[in-house]
């Protein structure tokens, strides 16, 4: 569902642009540094990859499912870090307004979204609730015309520079399980909101992430999502799906860039008196690469030209996003191993792409979350149709 081919192509064209020229040239600068530079968050408002999901009508450029992930495809060639600066606002954190919000909640902070001039963060992620979403302790107790919230969120991408927050909160106590929870629109400059150190992780270093601490923050019930309570679940399972299979073809974007180096390296590096490429076992694991990676990119299409007809893709965003990320993983293996004590080394960029893409396997779902969902939409299935 490519609705302008020309358009689109311009897109890529200028993403692929500012992908080689502008972030490929600063990886090892924000490596080094754990921040991404100001000017490149700058040109990436300018360029409108804040706004790539959001409606037209609220300043965005409403790319349909299939388009953002060619978009994606591009931008993703490149250290997952700056994909992350736009990752929680283009998906996770607006699509819960965009989905389920009511018109004043969307016209109020969409536009604002698309522009970059604020920062969305989906905060669900609790130190004692991750896959297990409805198990949540942070609490919304309604006061009049506000509720007021109190609980611990962890891990939370962009939080340090989010101006606003998607907040999954339990507003009915006496509902231990989905249907007791709620989501709300929280401006991140609510009197209440603290947030713990940055994160020191295994790698992504300059996508930053922290907890956020709520201590009697007052939310006005306006901001109450959809403006029904019980339904932050749903949203949040929703906004999940959708999230899969943008990590899918995140995952994909990245494993195209770890091939291509590997893949040059082995052109260039000579042993025995011949490059390495022309020995059969670096070529089978090159091959193994390019195979599995055309069937990732395959599967994340499928299931985006699929959402974009209005099919249920439950089962084939979990695939995609459990294939593509396990694929990554495999991708990023292979290239420390063609390179051998150069993949080790930081200065070829390849030990560096190792450790950031394993997250990919945890975050919208960890591998083992995703095989529970296929697994159960598939005896769900089975037992409808006996």
């Amino acid at each position: 569902m490519i609705r302008d081919p020309e358009t689109l192509e311009a897109l890529l064209d200028s993403v692929r642009r500012f992908v080689r020229e502008r972030l490929v040239p600063a990886e090892n600068e924000v490596a080094e540094t754990d921040e991404i530079p100001e000017a490149i968050v700058q040109e990436m408002r300018e360029l409108g990859l804040f706004g790539l999901t959001i409606p037209e009508q609220f300043g965005g450029l409403e790319l349909t499912m299939e388009e953002e992930v060619h978009v994606l495809l591009e931008l993703c060639q490149t250290s997952p870090a700056f994909r992350s600066v736009i990752g929680t606002t283009v998906g996770i954190g607006s699509q819960g307004i965009l989905m389920d919000g009511t018109d004043a909640q969307k016209a109020e902070w969409l536009p604002r979204l698309a522009t970059g001039e604020v920062i969305a963060s989906f905060a669900l992620t609790e130190p004692e609730a991750g896959s297990d979403a409805a198990s949540l302790r942070t609490t919304a107790v309604k006061q009049g015309d506000h509720y007021l919230v109190n609980g611990t969120k962890r891990f939370i991408t962009n939080a340090p520079h989010a101006g606003m927050f998607t907040l999954m909160a339990r507003t009915n106590p006496a509902d231990k399980g989905a249907g007791g929870v709620s989501s709300f629109i929280v401006d991140a400059k609510s009197p209440g909101i603290s947030f713990g150190k940055y994160d020191k992780k295994m790698g992504q270093r300059g996508a930053h992430t922290c907890d956020v601490i709520f201590d009697n923050v007052k939310v006005p019930a306006a901001n109450l999502i959809g403006l029904q309570e019980g339904q932050g679940f749903k949203t949040a399972m929703k906004v999940l799906e959708k999230g899969r299979i943008h990590i899918a073809a995140v995952a994909v974007g990245c494993a195209k860039r770890i091939l291509r180096d590997a893949l040059q390296y082995s052109l260039e590096r000579k042993q025995f008196g011949q490059a390495i490429c022309d020995f059969q076992l670096v070529q089978a694991m090159l091959a193994d690469s390019q195979a599995e990676l055309y069937a990732a990119e395959c599967m994340t299409i499928d299931a985006a030209r699929r959402r974009d007809a209005g099919q249920n893709v439950s089962t084939e965003a979990s695939s995609a996003k459990m294939f593509a990320t396990e694929m990554c993983g495999r991708v990023a293996d292979r290239a420390v191993q063609i390179l051998g004590g150069s993949g080790y080394m930081a200065e070829y960029g390849i030990e560096r792409f190792y450790r950031d893409v394993r997250l990919f396997r945890l975050y919208e779902g960890t591998t083992q979350i995703q095989q529970i969902i296929i697994a159960r939409n598939m005896v769900r299935d089975a037992k409808a149709a006996a």
